[in-house]
């Protein structure tokens, strides 16, 4: 009797070797068994902006590639919340998120480590009465007042565009939307996608013809890490290959095309 418990004791260490020996080696964009993602979170959707529902949990397409890639590295996904993508940026480049999908401008590609594209958009202005104009053209005025999210490559764009505009630069689009309510700014600049998306709440928001600025919105990982930006490209271009870029898209109510393959900023 002793020697067949020692036998199966023996053969249960045996297998629990053999467990860890054929055990895979830890995920380069999770070495520790946990994914880290930066999720921009608003009452607008679009390619990066996320929202949440009724019981208050995120949705979008942030969110559903996040819970792709999670779930082909078998990794624990930990979704983190920010009111802007320049908290997401600021995130990543500390090292404080393993991963993130943000709008990519010159300053950021510095910063962060850049992977492919998945999603090209474009900014423009919504507009309230009684502002009268119809066209981006004629939002460059000194009567004008355009408010945007503080840190975001819209409105760095924004102010490039109209120089002798007035602008304010709000924590978050929640407040960008009360000051424009308030009356404190008569335009809002923000991607096309966001904008469609507010008109539910602003039926007499217009949005302008033509847009200010055109980019892509693409995976970052932080910088100085050459195999975690090689995983996450990888990553990026099979999902836009498969379909999995496009369902996020649909998630979100982006009806726009996915980025072609090798999309990359300054590409």
């Amino acid at each position: 009797m002793q020697r067949r418990a020692m036998a199966a004791l023996a053969a249960a260490l045996l297998a629990g070797a053999r467990g860890r020996s054929a055990a895979q080696p830890p995920h380069p964009l999770a070495p520790t068994g946990r994914l880290r993602v930066g999720i921009g979170i608003a009452p607008v959707m679009s390619a990066f902006w996320a929202s949440r529902d009724e019981r208050g949990e995120p949705r979008g397409t942030t969110v559903e590639l996040a819970r792709a890639l999670a779930a082909e590295i078998g990794a624990r996904l930990e979704l983190v919340a920010f009111n802007s993508s320049s908290e997401v940026v600021d995130a990543v480049a500390a090292g404080e998120l393993d991963v993130a999908f943000v709008p990519i401008d010159a300053e950021r590609a510095a910063r962060l480590g850049v992977g492919p594209n998945y999603y090209l958009s474009v900014s423009t202005l919504g507009v309230l009465p009684p502002l009268a104009i119809t066209r981006i053209a004629e939002a460059d005025r000194e009567d004008i007042t355009i408010v945007g999210v503080q840190g975001t490559t819209t409105l760095r764009s924004a102010e490039r565009a109209f120089p002798r505009a007035r602008f304010l630069a709000a924590v978050g689009v929640p407040q960008a939307l009360a000051w424009l309510r308030a009356g404190q700014a008569q335009a809002i600049a923000l991607g096309l996608e966001s904008l469609l998306t507010l008109r539910a709440e602003l039926p007499e928001l217009r949005i302008l013809e033509g847009h200010f600025h055109a980019l892509g919105t693409a995976i970052v990982v932080p910088p100085g890490r050459p195999e975690q930006l090689a995983a996450a490209s990888a990553w990026m271009e099979r999902a836009k290959a498969d379909g999995t870029v496009r369902r996020a898209l649909d998630a979100g109510g982006i009806a726009g095309p996915v980025a072609p393959a090798g999309s990359r900023f300054g590409a």
